[in-house]
């Protein structure tokens, strides 16, 4: 999912309409689009048969974000994974969780995969593990610098919500 403000006004969510190629649902109203990327870095963009140019002002991709100009008007995206959804929809923020060290399980699941071992240095936004949840893999990824400490989890496991998978120094 988009979330997109447009100087104070919004916000709009955009999704892609399930089972409509080529168009998307924005704030429940179906839309047909498409965009194509242009070598100066921006997207030419086709909505209901009208035509834009956005041009990408900035990016940042710790916070899913990104500021687009199209015409005289500036649009503030937020991308929303669907882990990004159920964590929000669960009181989950992120903002929360930089200030724990610990790592845990925001939801029942399985571990498919840890990416890390005791000891390892890891940089904020690495991959740490794969948790299967819901039918979805969520990478799981480091809210900060840190070193691994411990590793209480290993592949295969079964994991239940708020349990321990990764103690980080």
């Amino acid at each position: 999912m988009i979330k997109a403000t447009v100087n104070g006004a919004g916000p709009f969510e955009i999704q892609p309409a399930e089972g409509k190629p080529g168009h998307i649902d924005c704030n429940g109203k179906l839309v047909s689009w498409s965009a194509v990327p242009l070598p100066s870095g921006g997207y030419s963009i086709l909505m209901d048969g009208r035509s834009f140019v956005a041009d990408v002002v900035k990016t940042d991709p710790d916070a899913k974000t990104m500021t687009l100009q199209i015409g005289q008007s500036q649009f503030e995206v937020a991308l929303q994974e669907p882990i990004d959804q159920l964590l929000a929809s669960m009181g989950i923020s992120e903002a929360a969780s930089r200030k724990i060290n610990d790592m845990k399980a925001p939801m029942p699941g399985m571990v498919l995969k840890v990416l890390v071992s005791p000891g390892q240095a890891i940089r904020k936004g690495d991959p740490v593990l794969i948790l299967e949840a819901m039918k979805m893999e969520n990478v799981f990824k480091a809210a900060a610098d840190a070193v691994v400490k411990e590793v209480k989890v290993a592949g295969g496991t079964a994991v239940e919500k708020g349990e321990v998978l990764i103690v980080l120094e």
